[in-house]
């Protein structure tokens, strides 16, 4: 019955152990049973009053129910059922006095075509039959009833009476009329069971817990046979009729509990013969049949235990069971008492026998656990700090400023000078505050607290370090004492002056002259006791910043932080513990400085890490010193981790580089088990004893590698080479092991007698250094979560660690196949099969750990960073796990290797503050998957193109990695003299540490397969050009836009955005980049006769990149493109584009003048007052088919730009833009940002302001002046940068390439109501790839268009048609553009240039079109969208844009470039001009 009670509760250990404990004192608990000893087919029940009291109270297990399915079956059962399309269906089902009421209600679902295709059953009969009573609307249909939903906003339901007696249940399906859907439950009839007659009447509930009973002794009754989930809840429910049934008789709980009790619940009433595959057992004499079962359980549960905890067949377990029986029936047979036996059992003393064979099997491990559905969108994290900004506070106010601190400021105010550190310390419940000023040449430090009890100030002053110097005897304040090396001082009582502040408490003011001294320990002394900081010295550091060379600027960093922690490296190179205590006193500083403070901590510990900063210099600290300073530290950032939550993952990576610590004697135990290790095993000398002395003096991570190393050589029967290549693996060499202050010159040598107790005692004590040192160990971490006793075999100290509170634990997994998925289980599944070669059902294993532990991360728990450790812990398994199955995905197909990727990204995701776009990735391969598995010509297609989104989202992580850390790692590895090496590969390395990595190795081994498949070849030819030049490798096209290349180039270049400008000279620009098709950059190269093409082939891309300085020739078709290296006489005429001959010819502008007019409606529109894209949309009005439609349009016409700077308030303006032109005209090409936020100060005319309402009104169109004046100062806003845009850098350079005076160039601006699209597109009526003017080609995007004209990474749909054929469109690529634009009712203001018009010039796109409100960037999720999903809607859609484009193709008798949006189905046409 392993699901059986899925329905009804869910059972949780509470305590994990590692065998059973009979001595515990724990109360009323009750047996927990394995499942491998019940084979998949119990479930656990509460079984208090089967099992004596006596034996019950030397249980410690317990169990929680939970109702799943609804509760009272009295009165009402419910089912709930997730059916594709995010559609959930409930069913209930109601007793009633003539029958039952049946209702059905589907939610989520837009659909009003659903239809109940249904029938009842009788008895056990599974043939459907006709019930006499049908609901309105119902028609037979083939034997069968079918009932239409009544659709009511996002819901539809139906209900049905069922007033037939011996109708024992209805079958039915969901069918989608319009669509031709059906709707299975996992591939099966859908089954409702109807309530019996004598169940419908029932009035009293039974007990779940005896339920749960009378279902074990059915499943007992029927030999433990394995049962489906189906049958398990068929039986449990069945086990209830029979005690309803019971209880209708007159029966009373108390009487069927009794009968329960010993073991004689209500048998069978309508029992069915065995079926094949059923076990019967006999359980023999009579006698046997007196053992209890809980005792035959826990003595089974023992003898397994014994055999090494095999995995058997359902078969053997219930052999063992039998075995069990036996062995305590022959202790019963001797005449001992059931008392007694229990007895026996707590102390293993019933004789046992194992079969030798059973430790040669691994035990009932769960081979593959069952990962839950979960809705994707529920673990979207948002958590996103904007570059360059401080903090986030997630609080609504700032945090108040105590009163110490209060009383500090004022105090520092009255005083004057400044303040150079303030440090807060918390002792007690109480604060002490240590706030330094400077006045002149004087240094004065004030230490003020909260606490009332008499206190004494004992400190001195520090010239270096933190070292203790006695001040000068004239410094000293009133009523000090000089010792010996330092000087003790009592506070002072102090109230505040200010009326407001009742603060009360104690102060020490001390005056230091000159710079002598750096900085000032202290300790503090209250009745005899001292206070100190953590275990160690109060210290104030009050020397002023060092000035830092060959430190670069330290732009893009918390510079003042870095320099804080270069200026105390020498303090934390003492020790783990000075270390370690720094940082945790740095983070408050480090999280004012927001994001990258924390970057800078991140920096500084993972140099520590990585060995590149000294661990250890001089100084003899205690192991629990450092513990202690690892708690402290760990303990911030756990706090810091609930309190900031959109820096955890900042944090999660801080974390990873410190060990857990711990108070108390985690640390201690470290330098008390190494003794106890040297005692028992007569191994005091030599290398054991230098290493004891290194853990004396200073421990730390390298112990753990040590410890790992000296076992490796023991198992290895003492060949010393396996010691050195553990070390040496981990980075531990001969010579770091001399460098250590307690150096260790000897190698390990041991006898033979020794090896069992050595590796029994280390490997205890690899416990104890993990503890302390590795935080993030996954068998540490488990540990530490789960709680476990460790009693050291009886020669250590012992160990007792709780399980983590709101985590589940208990035995291991394998006791509860049933819920494995809780996260104690998981865990202790993942350890048995954290080696396994097949790594896919660990994997699984791991990942539904990780999402267990989720809701729990988000908990302020007091043990937080346990769990955090866990997670960090199970993360780094997935990536090792990962790096192992490479080899597996070498022999598998797509299917596998998707399978794999899923499960990397689901693992990132859960690590990544932001990962929207990583979740929607992942739900496209697992759309991507479905179309794989159900044989969809075009998921290979699909699959690319979620391929192409994965790597923009891995490529913008890292992007952001290197903005936030890269700096902060120069700058810092500077100021601490980290070698250049480590310096420069810092982000490269964290980046190869993570997923992301293992992600990357995966995409890039499927990619070529895809391409193979969906026949995509190695290029996508945007413009299909032959060409010869000499090859230049370039990061990005941008940087090299406004170059002019002396000889004909090829370009390869990283990056292109789609926006940039073709440089003069290039012949060719191949990138691996994919900017659209229609993209800006793409029609200039097709208009400039320059090739450029798309490469996927990483190979390809490499062998041109090594090509950089040959002279190449590229041979382009339609799909591929071919070079060789030429020799400089293939070079002359080779080149389409080829200008050798003579400067291109320029194009001359004629500058438009004023008409007088400020603003024009559409009837209005000329050549002479608007460009052609107003002109152009005019013209569609009336002439296109009713089916597609244009937007109402105004104008402000050419010469109003002009013309408003002529007015009177705007001379300044003017003046200023005359000075700025003459600059731009002498060659000082930075003036024209200059120019443009210049134009941003015009003030608009009132005249403009009255036409532009007069013109917008008549035409039917909104006026933003209507919704207030800051409505009107949008609109003002956006004009002007329209105006401006005629001096943004590509338009300038371009037209001045072309030779046009820029002065002669005018700008209208063509004013529309915009339409908020669910989609946009771009035509072109011939194929621009292929030149073929019977096709015709388009691009396609979700929201405003903006994203496939403008620079946004990923590419849209595209298509083609045949001009003979509109209906049938053909899918070349489906989009990967992580992000889409969406706007509100608006008005968008769009550039419209007299240099738009010139022949054979690409005008369009130079200039800004810009919206009145900006518009909502949104991360796409393509896997629920219609035209993705959807074959009809998707045909319709395509064919309605290719017939648009046909239609004004017709129009105007020439090919053309059309831009238009699609809302609700219908087309509109936002511009049209020729297409170049």
């Amino acid at each position: 019955m392993s699901n059986s009670i899925g329905h009804n509760v869910t059972l949780l250990s509470l305590k994990h152990q590692s065998k059973v404990n009979l001595r515990s004192k724990q109360k009323n608990s009750s047996v927990i049973f394995n499942k491998q000893f019940y084979g998949n087919s119990l479930k656990s029940f509460n079984n208090n009053n089967i099992i004596s009291e006596k034996f019950m109270g030397s249980q410690k297990f317990c169990f929680v129910a939970r109702a799943v399915l609804a509760a009272d079956p009295a009165t009402q059962q419910a089912a709930r059922y997730n059916l594709d399309g995010g559609i959930e269906l409930q069913v209930t089902v109601t007793p009633m006095q003539s029958g039952c009421k049946v209702e059905i209600q589907a939610t989520n679902t837009n659909d009003d075509n659903l239809v109940l295709h249904w029938g009842g059953i009788r008895d056990r009969n599974n043939k459907w039959e006709i019930p006499s009573h049908k609901p309105a609307g119902t028609w037979v249909h083939n034997g069968a009833l079918r009932t239409p939903f009544e659709k009511s906003g996002s819901s539809s339901s139906l209900n049905i009476d069922i007033d037939d007696p011996a109708m024992r249940g209805i079958e039915f399906l969901v069918f989608n009329e319009a669509r031709n859907i059906w709707f299975k439950n996992n591939g099966n009839n859908f089954h409702v069971k109807l309530p019996a007659r004598n169940e419908q009447h029932q009035s009293i509930t039974v007990p779940e817990d005896l339920v749960q009973i009378q279902s074990y002794l059915r499943w007992e009754r029927r030999g433990k046979q394995m049962y489906t989930p189906e049958q398990e809840k068929e039986e449990y429910e069945a086990a209830r009729a029979e005690l309803q049934e019971e209880l209708s008789k007159g029966v009373s709980v108390e009487e069927l509990r009794a009968r329960l009790k010993k073991g004689n619940g209500p048998s069978e009433s309508n029992s069915r013969s065995s079926d094949a595959g059923e076990v019967k057992v006999q359980h023999g004499s009579k006698t046997g049949d007196k053992i209890p079962e809980d005792l035959v359980q826990i003595q089974a549960y023992i003898r397994w235990e014994k055999a090494g905890k095999p995995n058997l067949s359902p078969q053997k377990q219930l052999k063992e069971f039998e075995e069990a029986r036996k062995e305590l029936q022959m202790e019963l047979d001797k005449g001992t008492s059931l008392e007694e036996i229990s007895k026996k059992i707590a102390k293993g003393e019933i004789k046992t026998k194992v079969a030798k064979q059973l430790k040669k099997k691994k035990y009932f491990s769960v081979e593959r656990i069952q990962r839950k559905k979960r809705d994707l969108v529920q673990i979207i994290n948002k958590y996103v700090v904007e570059p360059g900004t401080k903090k986030v506070s997630t609080e609504a106010v700032p945090k108040a400023l105590s009163e110490v601190e209060l009383f500090a400021e004022a105090k520092g105010a009255q005083d004057g000078g400044i303040i150079e550190k303030k440090k807060i310390f918390a002792f007690a419940d109480k604060k002490l505050l240590v706030l330094v000023t400077k006045i002149s040449a004087k240094t004065k430090i004030l230490v003020v607290t909260d606490f009332l009890e008499p206190l004494t100030l004992h400190w001195a002053l520090s010239k270096k370090g933190s070292e203790w110097l006695p001040p000068p005897s004239n410094i000293l304040p009133t009523g000090s004492v000089s010792l010996e090396m330092a000087v003790q001082t009592p506070f002072g009582s102090v109230t505040s002056d200010d009326p407001q502040q009742q603060f009360q408490g104690q102060l020490v003011e001390i005056e230091i002259e000159g710079e002598d001294f750096v900085g000032m320990p202290f300790v503090l002394v209250s009745d005899g006791n001292w206070i100190k900081d953590s275990g160690s010295d109060f210290y104030v550091d009050f020397r002023p910043r060092p000035k830092m060379k060959d430190a670069g600027d330290g732009s893009g960093t918390a510079k003042s932080l870095l320099e804080n922690i270069a200026s105390l490296e020498s303090e934390a190179q003492k020790s783990f513990m000075h270390r370690f205590n720094i940082a945790a006193d740095l983070i408050s500083e480090a999280v004012d400085a927001g994001e990258l403070g924390l970057a800078g901590i991140l920096v500084w510990m993972r140099f520590m890490a990585t060995r590149q900063l000294i661990w250890n210099k001089n100084y003899n600290v205690k192991p629990r010193e450092i513990s202690q300073a690892q708690d402290r530290l760990t303990e911030s950032l756990q706090n810091l981790y609930t309190s900031q939550p959109q820096y955890r993952e900042l944090v999660r990576l801080i974390m990873s580089t410190v060990g857990r610590g711990g108070e108390g004697d985690v640390g201690q135990r470290i330098r008390d088990e190494i003794l106890v290790i040297q005692r028992n095993n007569d191994c005091k000398g030599g290398f054991m004893e230098e290493w004891h002395q290194k853990l004396h003096n200073n421990t730390s991570p390298d112990d753990v590698v040590i410890c790992q190393a000296v076992m490796d050589y023991i198992k290895s029967d003492f060949d010393i080479s396996v010691y050195w290549k553990t070390l040496n693996e981990n980075g531990i060499t001969k010579e770091r092991l001399l460098s250590y202050d307690r150096a260790i010159h000897n190698e390990p040598k041991f006898r033979s007698d020794q090896k069992e107790g050595l590796l029994r005692d280390l490997g205890h004590y690899m416990r104890t250094l993990k503890a302390v040192h590795s935080g993030a160990d996954l068998e540490a971490a488990i540990s530490n979560c789960m709680g476990y006793n460790d009693e050291g075999q009886g020669f250590m100290v012992g160990v007792n660690i709780d399980p983590v509170p709101g985590l589940p634990s208990g035995f291991p997994a394998s006791f509860f196949y049933f819920c494995v998925h809780f996260v104690s289980e998981l865990l202790q599944f993942i350890l048995e099969h954290i080696e396994d070669k097949n790594v896919e059902p660990l994997l699984e294993g791991l990942l539904e750990a990780r999402q267990e532990l989720r809701p729990l991360l988000s908990k302020s728990e007091h043990r937080l960073k346990d769990l955090i450790f866990l997670d960090i812990a199970i993360d780094s398994s997935i990536r090792t796990a990962i790096e192992r199955g490479y080899e597996e995905l070498n022999k598998a197909g797509p299917e596998k290797i998707m399978y794999y990727i899923t499960m990397v990204i689901e693992n990132l995701a859960l690590s990544s503050n932001d990962n929207e776009d990583l979740i929607y990735c992942l739900k496209g391969w697992d759309r991507a998957l479905d179309m794989l598995r159900n044989k969809n010509d075009n998921w290979a297609l699909y699959a690319k193109s979620v391929l192409d989104r994965t790597r923009l989202s891995l490529a913008s992580k890292a992007e952001s990695y290197q903005r936030i850390l890269q700096p902060s790692a120069e700058y810092l590895g500077s100021l601490l003299g980290v070698e250049e090496w480590a310096v420069s590969i810092f982000t490269e390395e964290l980046i190869r540490a993570g997923s992301a990595a293992s992600l990357s190795s995966l995409i890039n081994k499927l990619d070529p397969v895809l391409r193979e498949t969906a026949n995509l070849g190695s290029w996508q030819i945007i413009s299909p050009v032959d060409a010869v030049g000499w090859v230049v490798v370039v990061d990005e096209l941008l940087s090299v836009q406004n170059k002019t290349y002396s000889q004909p180039t090829i370009l390869v270049a990283k990056h292109v955005t789609g926006e940039e400008e073709i440089p003069d000279g290039a012949v060719a620009v191949l990138t691996p980049d994919m900017p659209d098709v229609l993209s800006h950059v793409s029609v200039r190269a097709r208009n400039g006769k320059v090739c450029f093409a798309t490469c996927f082939d990483s190979t390809i891309l490499s062998d041109l990149q090594a090509a950089d300085g040959k002279l190449l020739r590229l041979q382009a078709t339609s799909s591929d493109i071919l070079y060789t290296e030429v020799n400089e006489s293939e070079l002359k005429g080779a080149n389409s584009g080829d200008t050798s001959d003579g400067p291109p010819p320029s194009l001359s502008l004629v500058k438009k003048k004023f008409s007088g007019n400020y603003a024009i409606t559409s009837e209005e529109f000329t050549s002479e007052m608007v460009g052609a894209k107003s002109r152009n949309i005019s013209y569609l009005k009336g002439r296109v088919p009713d089916w597609v439609g244009v937007p109402t349009s105004v104008a402000l016409p050419f010469g109003v730009f002009e013309k408003v700077l002529t007015y009177g308030p705007n001379k300044g303006v003017e003046d200023k833009l005359k000075t700025l032109k003459k600059e731009l005209e002498g060659g000082d090409f930075g003036v024209l940002e200059k120019i443009r936020i210049t134009v941003l100060e015009l003030v608009a005319p009132p005249q403009l302001m009255q036409e532009l309402e007069t013109k917008m009104k008549s035409s039917g169109m909104p006026w933003p002046g209507d919704e207030g004046e800051k409505r009107w100062e949008q609109a003002w806003m956006a004009i002007k940068k329209v105006w401006a845009s005629k001096w943004n850098e590509r338009a300038y350079f371009s037209t001045r390439k072309i030779g046009v005076d820029h002065e002669c160039l005018c700008m209208a601006v063509l004013v529309q109501e915009i339409i908020s699209a669910d989609y946009a597109f771009v035509i072109h009526t011939t194929n621009p790839s292929s030149g073929d003017s019977s096709e015709i080609y388009a691009e396609v995007v979700k929201g405003l268009g903006e994203t496939l004209v403008g620079a946004y990474p990923g590419r849209a749909w595209s298509f083609v048609t045949s001009k003979s054929d509109l209906d049938t469109p053909k899918v070349l690529g489906y989009p990967s553009k992580p992000i889409g634009l969406f706007i509100k009712r608006s008005i968008i203001f769009r550039s419209d240039s007299n240099g738009e018009d010139l022949e054979g010039y690409a005008g369009a796109g130079l200039y800004d079109s810009v919206p009145m409100d900006e518009e909502e960037k949104v991360v796409l999720d393509y896997s629920t969208d219609p035209l993705i999903n959807d074959d009809k809607f998707r045909q319709t859609v395509l064919s309605s844009i290719a017939r648009t484009g046909s239609a004004i193709e017709e129009l105007y008798g020439s090919p053309q470039d059309i831009e238009g949006v699609v809302k609700d189905g219908k087309i509109y046409v936002v511009q049209t001009r020729p297409q170049m």
